[in-house]
Parts: structure tokens; sequence; C-alpha cells
């Protein structure tokens, strides 16, 4: 016996009703009530008399603002090296694995990869790609002195191709 399920598609005019545009609109309109609420301490004339004024000492020295330098590193050190190689080597292996189960009649489950699926040579292309904008990304988060976010460009696509290249083997 098959089960069937019933499925209601939600549109926007079943979400949002007349009672509840009503209600967000009440609510939009409240908030600015709400912002310009009077303390009950501004009410009393003893705290409405101005502040007793006491001048300050001049400066007559004024000392730039120093900022602490960031942990300067060479772009091709030895850890951005090794990030590096293994970005190009789950890449490599994401395109290897890739390239054979839609030889097997698999599917492209990226919308962005699905359109080079057509030939090898265009599959090559977008993963060489994927590894260079990694480089270039952390290139760029380099220069503009944001290490780790340097470093988390390349981590975030390992994990990613890793996810993917395990996926894949996983369903052949």
């Amino acid at each position: 016996m098959p089960i069937y399920t019933k499925v209601m598609r939600k549109t926007w005019s079943s979400i949002l009703d007349p009672r509840t545009a009503l209600l967000l609109g009440v609510l939009g309109l409240c908030q600015p009530a709400l912002c310009q609420e009077v303390s009950a301490a501004l009410l009393q004339p003893a705290a409405m008399q101005p502040a007793a004024f006491t001048p300050t000492p001049a400066i007559t020295t004024v000392q730039p603002a120093t900022l602490p330098e960031a942990p300067s590193h060479r772009f091709w050190d030895r850890e951005n090296t090794f990030l590096f190689a293994t970005t190009a080597a789950f890449n490599a292996a994401d395109f290897v694995v890739t390239r054979d189960n839609l030889r097997g009649g698999g599917q492209e489950l990226n919308p962005v990869t699905r359109v080079f699926t057509g030939s090898t040579p265009m599959l090559a292309m977008n993963f060489a790609g994927e590894t260079a904008g990694v480089v270039a990304l952390s290139y760029f988060f380099h220069k503009t002195g944001h290490h780790k976010l340097e470093r988390f460009v390349s981590l975030t696509n390992i994990g990613s191709s890793a996810g993917a290249v395990t996926f894949d083997l996983i369903h052949r």
C-alpha cells in the first residue's frame, strides 16, 4: 500500500494574511513611540538644573596614537604553502572523483560546478580556478592585514572539498 504525503504549498499571500499584516504594521508604528519615552528623573526640577562648569587645563602636547602592529609574515611562508598544497590536492581529488561519478551516470550536485560538467577540460578548469581563487582571496586578506581570514579561506576550502570527496566516494 503506497503512502501518500499531502504537501501544502505556502505562498506569501497565505503567510501574510490581513491580520498578520495589520499586526506587523501596528508593531512597526509602536516602535518609534517607545523610543521617545520620558524618564521620570527628567521630570523632577532638580534634575533639570545645569551642571556646574569646571574648566580643565589645556593640553599642550598631543602624542600621536600608535596602533599595535599586526603580526606580519611573508605570504608564501611554510603554513600557507602547506595549506595551498593541501587545497590543490583536495581539489584534484574532488575533480577525479567527480569525473568518475559523472562518467558512471551520476550527477553533479553543486549548481556552480554543474555548468562545467559538459567536458573533462572544463571540469578541470573549474577546479583549477577554484584553487587559484583560494590563493587570490588569501592574498587579498594578507595584504589587508586579515591574517586569520587568510588562513581560514584555505581551511574552509579544504573542508568543503574533503566533504565532497567523502560524499562522492560513499555514493558511488
